[in-house]
């Protein structure tokens, strides 16, 4: 008898404190997730998601085991099925949350994976590995398309812009008591880019549309990388650091730079997304000087960023 008897649904039991919450549900759940290629081998990755519904004030707690369930099925359909693009894996999984949880009116996953990348180191021309953060989450409503997001964060160098003007007046007094003609200083400096306090950066670069973005990951990464002063490798021999170095000082960024660097690559590459594409653009850097970071960023519309850019 005690087998068959009901036990009370706690969860859907008025709450103590009636205040509705945003996002409820549960983060570090990993699973592998296959992405087919065509003409090559499907990429396997080791993803960790993050399941969110909101919840209503009269409620006092969500059905934590169907998040989990919904990720299983959803995943187990995605290796059933040819997958291709691991936004629709999270849209897939926050259509199905918002089936299941019919409190809810808003359902968000979200993905994390680090993906390898065959390279070649620039001079040297040594065959090396590196590595990129995909970035994918979908957002889905009652009534509304299903918005998905993807993109990449990476990891490159940048250079202090104004560390390296003080270097460079530095340089420009030394070599005037020196003797040198002042044109020759002049045309010393712009060839051999002088010292500047470095920084390990961290871009990042989604897009986000209703629906699937319809843009090719590789491309975002690119892009970010491409953002700051210079690339950097796993592997590299001396001349590939000197490549990288001299790279780097001359084409020094702040922070600041390297978001809007990201802003006009994003215009000149998707003339065809809709204006309404939604685009993040972060920048971190690791001080090498300082105790503290550096951190930019801009999150705007499609259009908004062609106005700006354009003018």
């Amino acid at each position: 008898m005690a087998k068959d008897r009901q036990l009370p649904d706690v969860q859907a039991s008025a709450p103590d404190v009636s205040v509705g919450l945003s996002h409820v549900g549960v983060t570090g759940v990993e699973k592998l997730v296959t992405l087919e290629r065509e003409g090559k081998r499907p990429v396997v990755l080791t993803a960790e998601f993050e399941v969110y519904v909101d919840l209503p004030r009269e409620r006092k707690g969500i059905d934590m085991s169907r998040n989990m369930e919904v990720i299983d099925e959803t995943l187990q359909s995605a290796v059933d099925e040819p997958t291709y693009q691991v936004e629709d894996v999270c849209g897939e999984a926050a259509d199905r949350l918002l089936a299941k949880h019919d409190y809810t009116s808003r359902a968000v996953v979200s993905m994390e994976a680090t993906y390898m990348t065959r390279e070649e180191t620039p001079e040297s021309e040594r065959a090396t590995q590196g590595t990129i953060d995909i970035v994918a989450s979908a957002t889905a409503r009652e009534g509304e398309e299903t918005r998905e997001e993807v993109g990449a964060r990476v990891t490159g160098m940048t250079v202090c812009p104004c560390s390296q003007q003080m270097m460079s007046a530095r340089a420009a007094e030394k070599l005037a008591d020196l003797g040198v003609d002042e044109e020759d200083v002049k045309a010393f400096l712009q060839e051999v880019p002088q010292a500047g306090h470095s920084q390990r950066g961290h871009a990042t670069l989604t897009v986000e549309t209703a629906g699937t973005p319809g843009v090719n990951l590789m491309d975002l990464a690119e892009i970010a990388k491409e953002s700051m002063s210079a690339r950097i490798y796993n592997l590299a021999k001396r001349p590939d650091e000197d490549h990288m170095t001299y790279e780097a000082h001359a084409n020094a960024r702040f922070v600041e730079d390297c978001v809007r660097s990201m802003a006009e690559q994003v215009v000149e590459s998707y003339d065809d997304l809709p204006g309404e594409t939604v685009v993040t653009m972060r920048q971190s850097n690791d001080e090498s000087i300082h105790q503290h970071n550096a951190h930019a960023e801009r999150v705007a519309e499609l259009g908004e960023l062609r106005e700006e850019v354009g003018d």
